[in-house]
């Protein structure tokens, strides 16, 4: 099989555009606005929570995304984000998108969004040849409507298009449960520990405030603290052909929930004995402790992690998912009290100063079974989804080379 060819400008139903530039100090109020953030953690962007900023009256009508847009990263710090392509697929309300974002809208009688949008991840696709290196790698308006793609019938790229949504579409169903369910655990620890509205709570007098028999505690009371090390770059052999897990913050950062099957760089066992790593079991609360503070995750098995965490393993083993939830809900204290004038960091002594409120053990326990079946679900859902990304990514490129017919 052989398409025909045609400048991708062809195929433009109005001309392409770059974003709006918002400073941070207009940042907070207004209407949605897609960042490189977005583009980087989805393929395909929903109807998520985003940064908003204030438009005029001319940006909405001519700078706001429309379902089926085509969105490229105009610009990355590394050579593999530029170009970038990510689908809008949803928008409840006036959205628009940032500067170093260029938005593509197609001629929907001959040219299929979503088609297109598998397109530019097919290796087929000659994106990476109008990218241009700098300081930051990146990609022009100019050259993007000049870029030959193929160009088969219409018909042929909805067929295709609704082969590989399938699997985005199951993905994304996963997705939604994952959310669900770690929305549930989150509004169960709330009922029982804030509003103290736990089983049994009718029979327990409450003193200052405090549920009787239950105990103003120190994190270094109720869990070991764990940081993290990195092997030297410069000898290989700490990561050549390494087979142990080993996390940084964005393993967690874009990770989509809270179980983390896997990292993305692995080290040796060389590199793990000349490092200040160490080796955590599975089920240990990763929380990540320096620039990006405050964001947490769940190893599955034994792994150890650079300098930016905090390691956390509770001291009674049924207290793990309470530890979690309790941390998750302060948030915002933990990193208030991160400090630094390079970047924000809150260092292990004190986290462990840090106060935390903790039930007897009865209840400790009632909350780990409730809760760990949650998350044990998750990380099913979690790997089914790794399985079928898997899949689709094996398909993309033969549905476009023609291996497959349809």
């Amino acid at each position: 099989m052989k398409w025909a060819e045609i400048n991708f400008e062809k195929l433009y139903a109005v001309p392409s555009k770059n974003g709006l530039n918002r400073p941070a100090r207009v940042r907070g109020s207004g209407y949605k606005m897609i960042n490189m953030g977005e583009i980087f953690a989805y393929n395909r962007i929903g109807n998520i929570d985003m940064e908003l900023v204030p438009m005029n009256a001319r940006e909405l009508s001519t700078m706001v995304v429309e379902p089926g847009d085509l969105l490229f990263a105009r610009q990355s710090l590394v050579l593999t984000g530029a170009g970038k392509c990510a689908l809008v697929a949803d928008v409840k309300e006036p959205t628009t998108f940032e500067s170093h974002i260029i938005r593509v809208r197609l001629k929907r009688e001959v040219a299929d969004p979503v088609f297109y949008h598998y397109y530019f991840r097919s290796p087929i696709c000659r994106i990476r040849s109008i990218i241009t290196q700098g300081v930051q790698a990146g990609i022009r308006g100019s050259d993007l409507k000049n870029l030959s793609v193929h160009f088969p019938p219409i018909a042929q790229q909805h067929r295709i298009a609704a082969i590989l949504s399938a699997y985005d579409n199951l993905i994304e169903n996963n997705r939604r449960r994952i959310a669900l369910l770690e929305e549930g655990a989150r509004l169960l620890y709330r009922e029982w520990f804030v509003h103290f509205r736990f089983p049994g709570h009718e029979y327990v007098k409450i003193i200052d405030g405090i549920p009787e028999g239950w105990e103003q505690r120190t994190f270094d009371d109720v869990c070991d603290t764990i940081g993290g090390g990195t092997p030297s770059t410069a000898k290989p052999e700490f990561w050549r052909d390494g087979d142990i897990p080993w996390f940084t913050p964005t393993d967690i950062t874009r990770n989509s929930c809270l179980a983390l099957l896997d990292s993305t760089t692995k080290i040796t066992e060389a590199g793990l004995r000349a490092s200040s790593a160490r080796m955590l079991p599975p089920g240990a609360v990763l929380m990540t402790s320096r620039a990006s503070v405050g964001f947490f995750g769940i190893i599955d098995t034994p792994s150890c992690t650079n300098q930016g965490f905090i390691s956390i393993l509770p001291i009674d083993t049924h207290a793990s998912m309470f530890l979690l939830h309790n941390l998750m809900h302060r948030v915002d204290e933990i990193r208030a009290h991160a400090g630094g004038a390079t970047y924000k960091e809150i260092s292990k002594s004190r986290f462990r100063a840090l106060t935390v409120l903790t039930p007897d053990s009865a209840l400790l326990r009632k909350f780990e079974d409730q809760v760990s079946i949650r998350h044990l679900q998750v990380r099913t859902l979690h790997k089914m989804n790794q399985q079928l990304a898997v899949a689709r990514n094996l398909l993309l490129p033969r549905l476009m080379n023609g291996e497959i017919a349809v």
